[in-house]
């Protein structure tokens, strides 16, 4: 598979990611180990080589999963994982950054991951009680202490990224980005290229929305958090169908499917973004994967951006109080 190369200092992985996520949080009940422990290790024969996970899914049970499932691959994979969140009573309660929770979820980590280093270590949201020069220096002290080798922050906003970057080198920063939510291009992306910073896209199928698999009807499990999610309620997600029908008219000429043409619209904006669909099904890996043979001319992107132009996202992307957790 093609390799992409992540910040200045080139921290090397596969063109397509595996976010992990799914198969143990936020997706419904969580999946068999062992199916998943089969999907990650077939995502590897596949050739990546990039996983996703947080101490948050589940939580823990997600970064046991694939600290399971990777052990005996550990020296030709990369494992992102990610701090920030105080967890209490098996649930996320509110951001925390303090350097303490920082070491503390660090050891912790390296211990269900089964690991003695943490490849990629993400601030999950921005923590506004802790100056991130403090967040930055805490993952730096643990670099030098053989811990952790690359430091990255996710759904943080401009002057944050700049910040950090000043103390430590932030190697990706991890946010969502897809032909749905273009909303980073404005100030983001611009402050990435400018820093050397790579770009880990999340949901870069719209949390399934762009496969063409979710209907005006759809009826999520009482477990699975679109339920919530403003541009998954009943009206907007029937003016938002729109985005489905643009992608089934380019995937039907183009012998794709519209997640197919989803991702590699995501590949081809820059050398610099690696997406990281999840899934849990063997099909919707290979069909990811096949994305990259979906190979778009100038004309086709400008053709798809122009209709993507015409097309108003309805809904935000989270309820009111998780909106106030990113971009900060």
């Amino acid at each position: 598979m093609e390799k992409r190369k992540l910040g200045q200092n080139r921290l090397e992985v596969s063109a397509f990611g595996l976010g992990c996520m799914g198969m143990s949080h936020g997706y419904g009940e969580p999946k068999d180990e062992n199916e998943m422990i089969a999907l990650i290790h077939k995502a590897i024969e596949l050739g990546i080589n990039f996983f996703d996970t947080a101490e948050v899914y589940g939580p823990y049970t997600n970064e046991m999963l694939v600290g399971k499932a990777l052990r005996p691959y550990r020296g030709k994979v990369v494992i992102a994982t990610k701090f920030g969140f105080n967890i209490e009573n098996g649930a996320q309660n509110g951001v925390n950054s303090h350097p303490s929770q920082i070491r503390k979820v660090a050891e912790e980590s390296l211990k269900r991951l089964q690991t003695d280093v943490i490849d990629l270590f993400y601030q999950h949201r921005v923590d506004p009680k802790v100056p991130i020069e403090e967040v930055a220096g805490t993952v730096k002290e643990l670099v030098k202490e053989g811990k952790v080798k690359h430091f990255g922050l996710s759904e943080a906003g401009a002057a944050t990224i700049r910040k950090a970057n000043a103390v430590f080198p932030v190697t990706a920063l991890q946010s969502e980005y897809s032909l749905w939510f273009r909303d980073h291009e404005k100030e983001i992306l611009p402050t990435l290229e400018d820093l050397g910073i790579g770009l880990v896209a999340f949901s870069p199928l719209g949390r399934g929305f762009l496969t063409g698999a979710i209907k005006a009807n759809v009826k999520f499990s009482q477990s699975d958090f679109r339920n919530v999610l403003p541009q998954f309620q009943p009206q907007a997600l029937q003016a938002n169908l729109k985005f489905v029908e643009l992608l089934e008219n380019i995937a039907k000429d183009k012998k794709n499917t519209p997640a197919q043409i989803a991702l590699a619209w995501v590949l081809h904006q820059k050398p610099w973004i690696v997406p990281i669909p999840g899934t849990t099904k063997l099909s919707r890996l290979e069909e990811n994967i096949g994305a990259l043979n979906a190979n778009l001319t100038d004309e086709e992107l400008k053709a798809i951006n122009s209709a993507r132009e015409n097309i108003k996202v309805q809904g935000d992307r989270y309820p009111a109080h998780l909106m106030d957790m990113v971009g900060k």
